[in-house]
């Protein structure tokens, strides 16, 4: 049981039409330097079904935020694969932030660095309806009522 667990085995695939012991070295050096590095995955912003299929265990953050765009640049800064689903059934909406476990670290780093800009940036102006309306409410109260003269005309 212990050698199965030792050895591996590979296949290289060579097509030439003459094989010396160079082409084969410089193959295996390729083939070698290839399963060194990791396997590329894709980062940044994907769907819940990409993300399981990495194979790795996912956790998730609930957030209350309806500017979610913001942090998908800091995610990107931090090489965090994150997907994100929104969960309607709570008015207003909360957002669902799925990530790698393995990520947790760069996740909370990410979460840090955008909560810090969010409060650092001014408080959004009001939009023009909601602007308009405390506008008609003021016009009104301050509006005199128009008073009956009576019929005869001018009074004194």
């Amino acid at each position: 049981m212990q050698d199965q667990l030792n050895e591996k085995t590979a296949a290289l695939y060579i097509k030439g039409a003459k094989l010396t012991g160079r082409t084969l070295a410089k193959a295996m050096r390729a083939f070698l330097k290839k399963a060194r590095e990791p396997p590329k995955g894709k980062v940044g912003k994907q769907s819940i079904r990409t993300l399981t299929k990495q194979g790795a265990s996912l956790s998730n953050i609930t957030i209350d935020s309806d500017n979610i765009g913001g942090f998908q640049h800091v995610a990107r800064k931090y090489n965090v694969s994150y997907a994100l689903s929104r969960d309607d059934s709570e008015n207003p909406p909360k957002w669902v932030v799925f990530f790698k476990a393995k990520d947790a670290d760069a996740l909370t780093a990410a979460f840090t660095e955008y909560s810090k800009g969010e409060l650092r940036r001014k408080p959004r102006k009001p939009s023009l309806l909601s602007r308009l309306e405390r506008f008609k409410k003021l016009a009104k109260s301050r509006a005199e009522p128009v008073k009956n003269r009576g019929k005869g005309g001018h009074e004194r």
